[in-house]
């Protein structure tokens, strides 16, 4: 199946020079979504983890599915305010502006080894913050897990030498 014809490119959304991938019709459709999940899981088995932490929104959506197939727990880290109790909180570029994200101090134990899942690698600043949260809290992040990569951004530079593994890439 190719999953590239799944994704549906929206120029200039959410600002003009930008080409959004939306993977909604992927989602939606049971083969290409199977078929996601499954490419995303057999590029997961060549490491060791513990964990799979999926980056909000859309990485809960892969991560989840796949910790489910894999029989591993699932870590969200989640947009501003959106968890409960001890949190800890990183700031990050995006390439059309700023955010942050959070984990839960007490997530999981000291040297947890976390393979953390997102739809798509752009310039890094979200995997680089998800990254430094886990290592903040003392899990080890062994590889990144993308549906799409958008290589000239040069995202994975900036997230090496931790392994990256992408199922679709756009230049």
């Amino acid at each position: 199946m190719d999953l590239e014809k799944s994704i549906r490119s929206l120029k200039d959304y959410p600002k003009k020079g930008i080409i959004f991938r939306d993977i909604n019709p992927l989602l939606a459709n049971k083969e290409s979504f199977q078929e996601a999940i499954d490419v995303m899981v057999e590029g997961a088995k060549d490491h060791d983890f513990d964990l799979i932490a999926g980056v909000e929104a859309r990485g809960f959506i892969m991560g989840a599915a796949m910790a489910a197939k894999m029989g591993c727990g699932f870590v969200p880290i989640r947009k501003t305010g959106k968890l409960v109790g001890d949190v800890v909180k990183k700031s990050y570029s995006l390439e059309y502006g700023e955010d942050a994200l959070e984990i839960q101090r007490d997530i999981f134990p000291k040297g947890s080894k976390i393979l953390v899942v997102d739809d798509l690698l752009a310039t890094g600043g979200t995997s680089t913050a998800a990254k430094a949260l886990i290592e903040e809290i003392g899990g080890e992040v062994v590889a990144f897990s993308y549906l799409i990569e958008l290589m000239d951004l040069e995202g994975r530079k900036l997230v090496e030498p931790t392994p990256v593994y992408s199922v679709i890439q756009y230049e």
